[in-house]
């Protein structure tokens, strides 16, 4: 039996070549469990995995029910991060194009002139819930030709304070709109938000429940004493390897270590949420243009940074839960690639990692002795292997 197409799927010529220019050819699980729904009108729960490349699951479809000689806007993508907002810009923009329509972003810490003009024209607007608001509230734009709203990365919203602004958005929305939820999660409020803006929606789900995919990612967790953390993540940076993410727990950490770094010679830049713009905007670029090769980040940053080649995520600070790991780690091995992600647990924090793990259906190969500066399951020779260089990136 033939591999299933996008073709297949409903998706016109003009989309599929713009895929096709971008070496994206054949859709990945989420996108075929979801697409003939969206495509059809019908208001979808989506339930899957980080770097699953549910972005495609809702941009394809956006493309091709929007009418470019319609009303602006008339889709609307809200998501929690200034960083994912850029980056399903990057995903849908040149699927819009191919069939005539604009798209355009809107989000904090630039214009608010320059973004408001782009965001009244355009066809498929994607937005963080605070610029929005502001945007609404001065008149720049109404949502009142919404067709379709698309709420991604919906639990980390919630998460992150957002469920007024969400519920004022969806309100300004037309009720008899088309919905799409996308969460991590859809117990708890993330599922009584999504009963509350959906309608007869079909229910997805990708992947295992309670457990995290680890045939596309080696999970290594290190022991480490707090006094030698710093050496044994300059031993894995200085290991074989493309691109990694450092993720630690507060901002002024993320400069500290930084500047450790380079003390040792090894180059990296920090992204956050006390840097303006402007200074993540250039600390992604660095990192995406190969100029640097490690990035120290935050937990805001855990979903909003989607870069080809980043074969390790290293968390110096363990994660808060399972979903921070999950949200961190899921920044290597995506789109079929391999990755690494390597977790350094120091003796006040394995019993937390150890339930972690368990929770995850993770192998929690602890080694080492108490004695030893730092010790870790046995590693892979070798970086992961990659099956090609995306020309761009799915989600």
């Amino acid at each position: 039996m033939s591999k299933q197409s996008f073709a297949d799927l409903g998706v016109s010529s003009a989309v599929c070549g713009a895929l096709s220019r971008r070496g994206v050819t054949a859709p990945f699980p989420v996108q075929r469990l979801v697409l003939e729904d969206v495509l059809a009108g019908r208001d979808v729960l989506v339930k899957s995995p980080t770097g699953s490349g549910k972005t495609l699951a809702f941009a394809i479809p956006l493309a091709e029910r929007l009418d470019a000689r319609g009303p602006t806007p008339a889709a609307l993508v809200l998501a929690p991060t200034r960083e994912l907002a850029c980056q399903i810009l990057v995903e849908t923009k040149d699927l819009a194009a191919a069939k005539g329509l604009r798209a355009a972003a809107v989000y904090g810490g630039v214009g608010l002139a320059a973004q408001a003009e782009r965001a009244a024209r355009a066809h498929l607007l994607v937005a963080t819930p605070g610029r929005l608001e502001d945007l609404l509230a001065r008149g720049a734009l109404t949502l009142e030709q919404i067709q379709i709203l698309v709420l991604d990365e919906a639990d980390r919203m919630l998460d992150m304070g957002f469920r007024p602004a969400i519920d004022r958005i969806a309100g300004a929305c037309p009720s008899g709109r088309q919905t799409l939820f996308f969460s991590a999660t859809l117990e708890g409020i993330a599922g009584e938000l999504a009963g509350r803006y959906t309608s007869g929606a079909v229910a997805h789900e990708h992947g295992e429940p309670g457990r995290y995919e680890t045939d596309r990612v080696e999970h290594r967790f290190v022991a480490v004493r707090d006094e030698h953390r710093f050496a044994a993540l300059v031993e894995e940076l200085n290991g074989e390897r493309d691109r990694a993410i450092v993720f630690v727990r507060t901002k002024r950490g993320a400069d500290r270590l930084v500047k450790r770094l380079d003390a040792h010679g090894l180059n990296a830049v920090a992204i956050h949420g006390n840097k303006s713009q402007g200074q993540r905007d250039r600390a992604l670029s660095s990192f995406q243009r190969g100029r640097v090769n490690t990035l120290v980040a935050t937990d805001l940053a855990a979903r909003g940074i989607d870069v080809d080649g980043v074969s390790h995520v290293i968390n110096f600070d363990p994660p808060a839960d399972h979903q921070a790991y999950i949200h961190r780690i899921g920044r290597t091995g995506r789109a079929g690639e391999r990755g690494v992600g390597v977790t350094l647990v120091g003796a006040g924090e394995r019993h937390e990692m150890r339930q972690l793990a368990r929770r995850l259906g993770l192998s929690y190969g602890l080694g080492g002795a108490e004695g030893h500066d730092h010790a870790q399951a046995p590693r892979r020779s070798g970086r992961p292997s990659q099956r090609r260089r995306r020309t761009s990136v799915s989600r």
